[in-house]
Order: structure tokens, then C-alpha cells, then sequence
């Protein structure tokens, strides 16, 4: 989503009135040849304090000639225009297409003069118009530089994470400038068995330019299908940049990111940190780029991709997502801060003044405003109803399920569904509000509530991980013979996931606060012989040492009990 931290003082003030409710995204890109089980993986954290996390569904179709697609903004609801229609439409299970292409995004904003308000496909229509209509990353690629090309660009500097079962890429884009249709773009391979990923801040510097084999620009953008193909991009990503006096340079040394979105303090710390952080669960070289990720050293930029220490699974995957700066200087856990029982999350604003000096919140991968995220596995030896499945949560990522959606089902789970509930209306049996039931109540005690918390998420996130193996197996047998019953087990497996998922975290909430409330711990005791009833075993952890210390600090002898 929009991230507020936008580079420029014109930025902000150009784009301000449709983005302040908006936060920032995290995306990791993850080839086939780095995961253990040569899926290729693309994670998502879309994260805002107005989005209601939902699995968005659109069955395949076929559509009459003439038909037509309303076009309105997906922060903001607005409706910016209409398109043609194309004959035929893939079915899309949130992010991922019924052919296992995936496509995330996170906002950089970047040059607020590149806004211009007559684009028509806003970046979230372009997502969901893409994976309608395209079967691959490649042809992802394409559809997007084709859409913006015809009908403008209506949203400020995006970063694309595109996969599908056999490659990766990344793709950043900006728009031309006011009335100037389409956008500037770069779009890169991710090198098979290396990662790569994007926090609000675009990563892509300099380039290979056009050589009409490894590199082409956009005036020979069929050749994108080539294989060979590594790196497409704009015709004018460069020119653009000079007319508005922004690159002088040679062409060679050209840096998107650079110029189209000039790091600052805030870039690094809030955006890149986040990269910096999933990178270093993962490899151990990454120490070398602290300074950088703490906004210390501007210049010591973090490549684009890095090859992992060893090859990764879903679950480290999941690890990566769940990050909050855990063993690392700017750990959130670790300070006052995280008040008395070391809270993950710090309440918004993220920047506060105290005697006139700014100070900051840390901004993590896990975040309390996550409307939804997911990790998508595409899995190019698996018939694509089977392959592709992503594993969906809502809420704050440290504290959700992922829960196994195979891109081939046809329906969603009614807990997950569009429409179950929303922002501002409440629903007993929406995903979105029964995980923020526990993650609320988890912030006010996360040091003594967390054992028996993730006991519970291991269960079911270990159970889904064994049960999908057998479907995997089941379905893809099933799929030679009859497609049709494969696709239903599928769908059956999803939705029974999905609102199995939504009861047992109802009754985690029910056992978390029976256990927890009014700051005890109460455990169960059994009725002995001759009672009717017996009363739970209470225990008063109350606060710990450390806190208690700061408490006295700050106050002197004013609660000292006197003799």
C-alpha cells in the first residue's frame, strides 16, 4: 500500500489528500531455485489502517464483445473510469490466478510531478486486472506496460512482485507527469536461486541497458517472451528523467531509483529495514548492511538480490514475514517502549516530538494495520489447480494462521469471504475481526500469553503444511483422469481450511482471556472427591524486575512503602 514517507516535500503535498490513512507493504521474491521444494514464492503484507482483510474471488469468465470493465480506486473506492473488456478472464483467488501467477506490490510514491490525475487504471486495478488476463510473468509484464500505455497511469511509484511456476521478476513504475499518458518502468528477472524483495522504497538502480538479446526496451516489448530475456524496460525511462532535469549522467549509470525516488533518512530506516531484516534471517552476510538499513550510511545500498545461506522452505518463509527486528539493535521488544510484557507493536503516529526533537517508532515486516498477507507457492510439477497455493492470513502477520487457498478452488470460505463484515461492521464469523480479537488482546500481555499462543498457530500451521502434501499428492492423480472432481477437492480442502481456521481461533480467544483476564493466570484444577466445584489455581505474575526498576526510577519514593 501508499507509504507516507514519500520522498519529496511536492510529493506529499500532491498526494496527501488520498493516502494519509494509507501504510506501507513488504514483499519478498523468492526463485524456485533457492526454495527446498523448487516452488517459487512471492510474499505480501498488505497493510493499512482502513483495509479490511478479505480473500478477494473472481470466477473465470467469458464475456460478450462489447462489454466493458468499471475501473474504481482500491484505496479509495473512487471511480476513475471504464475499459473494454476482454473475450476471456481468468479465475483469481486473492493474488494468484487459476495458472499460478502471482502479482504483489508495495508503494514508494517517489517524484510527486510524475502524478497524473487522468490515468484512468489506479496500481491495485492493475493487479487485478492483469491476473485476469495473463497466464504468465512474463505476459504479466506485458499486460501492465500495455494498460498504463493505453489508458494512463492514476497512482504514484509502484514496486510489482510477479512470479509464476518457473521464474520471478520485479517490476517499478512511475508515471510520466500530469496529462502525459502511461508510466516509466523497469522490470527485472530475479537470477534463479537468489531473493530479492521491496519495502516502499524502489530497488532496482542501474541496469543492463537494450541490447536486443539479454535486455530490451519497450519498443520491442513482444520480444519479452524470449527466454533469454532478463531485463525490459521503458524507451524513455531515462529520457523522462533528463526532460525534468533530474539525470544528467550517462545512460550507463543511470539509477531508477535514485532519481525517480531519492533515498532519505526515512527510506532506509522504515522502508529498506525491512528488506534488510527478512535478508538477514536468511543470510548470514547481511550484517554488513546495518548501518544502511538504520539510516546510518546512505551509501552503502543492499543489492537488489542475495543468494540464502541455504536453500528455504514455507515455513522460513513464514519466519521472514513474522519479523520485528527480532536479535538486531532496532529489536521492538527490547525497550520501554514494549511496555512491561514486550509488546511487538508500537501505536501510530510512527514519528513523535518530545522538547522539540523528533523521534521514531520502528517500522516492522509485522504490524498491527495488516489487512491481509499471504506467501504464495507456484509449483511448476504440479498440474496449476494443485500448484499454485497461497497461504492466506489477515491481520497482523506475527500474530495470524496462514492458511492453505489452492489457486484452483471456485468458491472461498465464508469466513474469509468479500462482504462477511467490514471495516466499520462488525461479524462474529469474519476472519479479519476474530484474529484481531486475539491480537488485541495478545498486545497487552505478549511476554506471558505467547507460549500457549503459538502452540496453538504451530498446531495448525504444521497440520495444514501435512495435510497439503496428501491433497498435493491426491489431487494431482485425481487431476489426470478427471479434472473436474480435482478441482472440487481442492475447493472442498479450502474452504473447510479456511473456516476450520476461524473456529479454533475463536476458541483460542475464548481460552486466552478466560486464562488471562484482570492480570491473572488460572489453570484448571480437577474436582476432588466430596466437592461439587473447585476453584482454578490463580497465580499474579504482576510485572517483571526490569520494568519494576524503571518504575522506581521514574518515580522516586513515591510508592515506597514506609516502615
Amino acid at each position: 500500500m501508499k507509504n507516507p514517507l514519500f520522498k519529496t516535500l511536492l510529493s506529499a503535498i500532491l498526494i496527501l489528500a488520498v493516502t494519509k490513512q494509507v501504510e506501507a507493504c513488504t514483499n519478498f521474491i523468492i526463485t524456485k531455485g533457492a526454495t527446498k521444494d523448487g516452488s517459487v514464492m512471492i510474499t505480501y503484507s498488505a497493510d493499512s489502517h482502513v483495509l479490511y482483510g478479505e480473500l478477494y474471488y473472481w470466477p473465470a469468465r467469458t464475456w460478450p464483445a462489447g462489454a466493458m470493465v468499471d475501473i474504481y480506486e482500491w484505496d479509495t473506492g473512487k471511480f476513475l473510469g471504464r475499459i473494454p473488456q476482454v473475450s476471456h478472464t481468468c479465475s483469481v483467488v486473492g493474488n494468484m490466478n487459476q495458472h499460478q501467477l502471482v502479482i504483489g506490490e508495495t508503494t514508494f510514491g517517489g517524484r510527486g510531478e510524475l502524478a497524473d490525475s487522468t490515468g484512468i487504471i489506479d496500481y491495485g486495478s492493475l493487479i487485478y486486472i492483469t491476473l485476469q488476463r495473463a497466464k504468465n510473468a512474463r505476459e504479466a509484464i506485458y499486460t501492465i506496460a500495455t494498460l498504463v500505455d493505453q489508458y494512463g497511469y492514476a497512482s504514484s511509484g509502484e514496486s510489482f512482485s510477479i512470479g509464476d511456476a518457473n521464474e520471478a521478476w520485479i517490476m517499478e513504475l512511475i508515471g510520466r507527469g500530469p496529462g502525459k499518458k502511461g508510466a516509466v518502468w523497469v522490470a527485472r528477472r530475479i537470477p534463479d536461486g537468489y531473493i530479492s524483495g521491496h519495502a516502499n522504497h524502489p530497488r532496482i538502480m542501474t541496469f543492463p541497458l537494450a541490447d536486443g538479446k539479454k535486455s530490451i526496451t519497450s519498443k520491442e516489448l513482444k520480444k519479452i517472451y524470449n527466454p533469454e530475456v532478463e531485463t525490459v524496460y521503458a524507451y524513455d525511462v531515462i529520457d523522462v528523467a533528463r526532460s525534468y532535469g533530474w539525470f544528467k549522467g550517462n545512460d550507463r549509470d543511470f539509477s531508477f531509483s535514485d532519481v525517480y525516488a531519492p533515498l532519505d533518512f526515512g527510506g532506509a530506516r522504515f522502508c529498506e529495514a525491512r528488506v534488510w531484516s527478512g535478508f538477514n534471517k536468511v543470510n548470514s552476510d547481511m550484517g554488513r548492511y546495518l548501518d544502511y538499513a538504520m539510516g546510518e550510511n546512505l551509501t552503502n545500498r543492499m543489492p537488489l538480490w542475495i543468494k540464502p545461506d541455504n536453500k528455504i522452505d514455507l515455513k522460513d518463509v513464514m519466519n521472514m514475514m513474522r519479523d520485528y527486528y527480532q536479535g538486531t539493535p532496532m529489536d521492538m521488544s527490547k525497550d520501554p517502549g514494549a511496555g512491561p510484557y514486550g509488546s511487538t507493536v508500537r501505536w501510530r503516529p510512527m514519528q513523535w516530538k518530545v522538547d522539540g526533537i523528533t523521534y521514531l517508532h520502528e517500522r516492522a515486516i509485522s504490524t498491527q494495520q495488516t489487512g491481509f498477507s499471504f506467501i504464495s507457492q507456484s509449483r511448476s510439477y504440479l498440474p496449476d489447480p494443485v500448484g499454485g497455493i497461497l497461504w492466506f492470513g489477515v491481520d497482523d502477520t506475527f500474530f495470524t494462521v496462514y492458511t492453505p487457498m489452492y489457486c484452483g478452488m471456485t468458491r472461498v470460505p465464508e469466513s474469509f469471504a468479500v462482504g462477511n463484515g467490514d471495516m466499520m461492521t462488525f461479524s462474529d464469523n469474519s476472519a479479519f475481526w476474530v484474529f484481531n480479537q486475539v491480537s488485541n488482546f495478545m498486545y497487552t500481555r505478549t511476554s506471558q500469553m505467547i507460549d500457549d499462543f503459538q502452540a496453538k498457530q504451530k498446531e495448525l500451521e504444521e497440520k495444514y503444511i501435512a495435510e497439503t502434501r496428501k491433497i498435493d499428492s491426491d489431487a494431482a492423480t485425481l487431476y489426470k483422469n478427471d479434472p473436474v472432481a480435482a478441482v472440487s477437492m481442492v475447493t472442498d480442502y479450502s474452504v473447510n481450511a479456511g473456516n476450520s481456521t476461524v473456529e479454533e481461533w475463536k476458541g483460542l480467544y475464548r481460552f486466552l482471556f478466560t486464562k488471562y483476564m484482570d492480570g491473572n493466570i488460572k489453570v484448571k484444577q480437577p474436582v476432588p472427591a466430596g466437592y461439587n466445584r473447585v476453584n482454578p489455581r490463580v497465580s499474579q505474575p504482576g510485572y517483571p524486575e526490569e520494568w519494576l526498576r524503571f518504575v522506581v526510577k521514574s518515580t522516586g519514593d513515591r510508592y515506597k512503602v514506609k516502615q
